[in-house]
């Protein structure tokens, strides 16, 4: 293919971000309609503490292994210190969850413990395999490894739900993804075992532990809520949480495929000290995630509660206010996700901790207290809170490396082209009261279109560049384009 690495790459992260999306979207509405949403609480939790003890089991020595791999040198040697040090961490993650048995009530009674067990065994192997190929450059394998993972999940699901085991059902499909995606990546490593000495070592915790720091911080984002609304409100609550904010996931396609293609290309540019490339690299991404992310996020807002009703059931329409605020988040998610990952591929995890730690300790303080008052509408608002400071912060970290900018012109005319959506869905809404769910999907697919012709026409830039990656592939660029 005549596209340069970033651009190929960045494709195929992009077309396994959307495969993993809609899989995932369509099997929680079925399961939203067959084991209901409490059932779906339990899972989420169950994934959610899984999260927690894997880090523990990871212990930030993931990050490190990609990191010191794709550098280049002694990768054997990285990844078989890797390999010993994340077998070693198994140990204390069982260790850890054995000790906080009695007070995971919400886990034992849905009988979700034995899985839990078996998923942290299991994603040793995933973790190692995964982590390795990433680190060797083939970001393409590991993103088709995450969409096996995810396929094979739900299908197992599927066919569990179905034959009547439920929540425990979701939990062993959990697990049958892992291990299909720990094989397939397990399939293309290259690396080989190899004499590593002290240095390697040194070397991993070097940087593992400020990776570790930093990804707790992440984990707190992602999943303190979760627990917390568990602990305080019902496992219904939890599902109806969580399906608002997988709602609202649809913002990230761009951000999370440009996290995975640029992070090692970012660490080879910093280790070579071409930091315009860098500099470069993150305005780009800063636009082409924004692209996504505003007109979701303004879409949202005028179809929300009608997505939420025909997709999950009437109940989840309960989320609806949660889901105004998680818009703004996946917003804030951009600047936040991009800028901590160019401070740990510039190697400096130790500034991307510091930043986190401070959004994290407000993110718990704020959740404590607006949980039990304001319910899911809390734990939003404490989590947009928590996500801008966390963005601010990194900016102010990475700005004294890099310079960092965004490109103006180019993000007024996305926003133009989302505010021009928008009038047409308040206009087609007027006319045509959108009863049910094809007139909202048709709705959904209007506004999709008004955009993205509205952005061609006035941001010659994009259109150009996009017209440019079509011919690349082959694909007809419209003459009306």
């Amino acid at each position: 293919m005549r596209i340069d690495p970033v651009q190929r790459q960045s494709i195929i992260s992009l077309a396994s971000t959307l495969g993993l999306t809609a899989i995932g979207f369509l099997s929680t509405m079925f399961f939203t309609h067959t084991v209901g949403l409490s059932a779906l609480g339990a899972y989420f939790l169950f994934v959610a503490y899984f999260s927690v003890f894997n880090l523990i089991g990871d212990g930030g020595f993931g990050g490190a292994a990609v990191k010191r791999i794709s550098e280049g040198n002694d990768q054997n040697a990285y990844f078989t210190a890797f390999t010993l040090l994340r077998v070693m961490l198994l140990a204390v993650s069982l260790g850890f969850l054995l000790i906080a048995q009695p007070y995971l009530v919400d886990l034992t009674s849905s009988g979700m413990l034995p899985w839990l067990v078996v998923a942290l065994v299991v994603s040793v192997f995933v973790n190692i395999a995964s982590n390795s190929v990433y680190g060797s450059g083939k970001v393409g394998i590991n993103q088709i490894g995450g969409l096996l993972d995810t396929l094979v999940r739900i299908v197992v699901q599927v066919v569990a739900v179905v034959l009547g085991y439920g929540v425990a059902g979701l939990a062993g499909g959990f697990v049958a993804g892992l291990l299909a995606s720990g094989l397939f990546n397990f399939r293309f490593l290259d690396l080989r075992p190899a004499p590593f000495g002290r240095s390697h070592i040194q070397s991993l915790f070097a940087f593992s532990f400020w990776t570790f720091l930093s990804a707790s911080g992440y984990l707190v984002f992602s999943y303190a809520d979760t627990i917390m609304i568990g602990h305080f409100m019902t496992e219904a609550d939890v599902g109806i949480y969580r399906v608002a904010l997988q709602l609202t996931s649809i913002a990230t396609f761009v951000t999370v495929a440009l996290h995975t293609t640029l992070y090692p290309k970012i660490s080879y540019w910093g280790k070579q000290n071409d930091l315009a490339s860098v500099e470069s690299a993150l305005a780009r991404a800063f636009t082409y995630s924004l692209l996504l992310a505003v007109p979701v996020a303004l879409g949202g807002w005028l179809l929300g509660e009608r997505l939420l009703y025909f997709f999950y059931t009437a109940s989840a329409t309960a989320g609806t206010g949660a889901l105004s605020i998680l818009l703004l988040v996946q917003v804030a998610h951009v600047f936040m996700f991009l800028q901590t990952m160019c401070l740990n591929a510039l190697d400096r995890p130790r500034d991307s901790f510091r930043v986190t730690a401070v959004a994290v300790a407000a993110n718990i303080i704020l959740n404590l207290f607006l949980i039990p008052a304001y319910g899911i509408v809390g734990a939003s608002a404490a989590t947009l809170v928590t996500m801008v400071l966390n963005a601010a912060l990194a900016n102010r970290s990475l700005s004294r490396m890099i310079r960092v900018r965004i490109e103006s012109r180019a993000v007024a005319n996305i926003v133009l082209a989302a505010l021009a959506m928008s009038a047409v869905i308040i206009v087609c809404s007027y006319l045509l009261p959108l009863t049910n769910v094809l007139l909202v999907l048709g709705a959904v697919a209007l506004g999709g279109v008004v955009y993205l012709l509205t952005l061609l026409k006035i941001d010659r830039g994009i259109h150009d560049e996009l017209k440019e990656l079509a011919g690349k592939l082959g694909i007809p660029w419209p003459d009306i384009l």
